[in-house]
């Protein structure tokens, strides 16, 4: 029976997962203090800082895990990947075709099947959050969101809470207990219980106040889709996670790039190197607390800047380029036709 590897995350982390085995004996040390980008065959190099979260520490079991599985996945008869042609050219020709990777690869076929996120259908009556957009003038709004596993410290929560008043724009803010840990980043994981009377109290006193006639707070979870595809929302403030990226992209909205954990750091330099619809802090969130004063310049460049303006006219670019992916015969369209033919072909029918 032929196994195929659904890839969700960029074409870019396959080719970082796929020749993991090969930096594995080649990178003496952590990769963490190492000084010069590492290099994938045909790929952007990536910078230390950047590797993904089993790669901090090469003394942890997470790490011994994660070269296994690397070397699992390249096991499989064809790799599917969340992402299209025009995004990715680059590294998908170097999946493809630069010898190095094909034969890790084994010379298996690489399909593009994006991007598949979750399409906004409205379902019953609209939610609370959905109705105050509704009243908010066209891309006034900045929608802030760290994924469902992502926590901040109460530190960093307290500045970017007076970021966004200082930077005096409307707001959505999806917002989290604080981390139980010093760093940014832990996944799934809170130190904090709330307050006897369950009012929020990991924010600032006084900013719920101050911000109601600007902003909207959602504890824990909101419709993301629904939010992003609002005419009202201009700037999404993300954790870089690939779902989300892709979801801001196929919404033709820009972003400040935060990125906390796993591949997430990769997809920030990505969407602000590469792609440039993003800004991101001078210094990774990991390493150093954003400062408000950091927060409220990104907020207002990307809102009222024209530099926010030239990154959502390239983000829009980008969202088309997606709905042509998907299209009747467009790539996305013809290697998913192509996987079905494959698929089919090893069928073996009896005589």
């Amino acid at each position: 029976m032929a196994k195929y590897v659904f890839v969700t995350c960029s074409a870019w982390c396959t080719g970082l997962i796929s020749y993991s085995p090969v930096l594995d004996k080649k990178v003496a040390g952590q990769y963490v203090d190492q000084t010069e980008p590492f290099e994938i065959p045909g790929c952007k190099p990536f910078r230390p800082e950047d590797v993904m979260d089993p790669m901090l520490d090469r003394d942890d079991e997470a790490y011994r895990a994660y070269v296994n599985l690397a070397v699992g996945v390249t096991l499989a008869d064809g790799f599917l990947i969340n992402t299209w042609e025009n995004l990715e050219p680059q590294s998908l020709h170097a999946l493809r075709n630069i010898e190095i990777l094909r034969s890790i690869l084994k010379n298996k076929p690489v399909y593009t099947v994006g991007p598949i996120t979750k399409k906004y259908e409205q379902v019953g009556l609209k939610s609370e959050v959905i109705e105050w957009v509704d009243k908010q003038p066209e891309r006034s709004v900045i929608y802030v969101s760290f994924g469902s596993g992502g926590t901040l410290s109460a530190e960093q929560i307290t500045e970017l809470a007076w970021g966004l008043e200082l930077s005096q724009q409307r707001f959505v803010w999806v917002v989290r207990p604080p981390a139980g840990h010093i760093r940014d980043g832990t996944f799934l994981e809170s130190g904090y219980s709330g307050e006897p009377n369950g009012e929020p109290g990991y924010l600032p006193e006084g900013f719920l106040s101050g911000t109601r006639e600007i902003g909207f707070v959602v504890h824990s979870w909101a419709p993301q889709v629904e939010i992003l595809n609002h005419a009202s929302v201009g700037v999404f403030l993300t954790h870089c996670g690939w779902n989300s990226m892709l979801e801001s992209i196929s919404s033709g909205v820009a972003m400040i790039a935060w990125a906390l954990y796993a591949e997430q750091r990769m997809n920030a330099t990505m969407l602000t190197e590469e792609l440039k619809v993003a800004v991101r802090p001078e210094v990774l969130p990991m390493k150093k607390v954003v400062g408000r004063e950091e927060v409220e310049r990104m907020v207002r460049g990307l809102m009222e800047g024209e530099e926010g303006k030239a990154m959502t006219e390239k983000v829009k670019r980008l969202k088309e380029g997606g709905e042509e992916a998907l299209s009747v015969n467009g790539s996305s369209y013809i290697s998913t036709c192509r996987f079905v033919e494959d698929c089919w072909s090893r069928i073996q029918l009896p005589i």
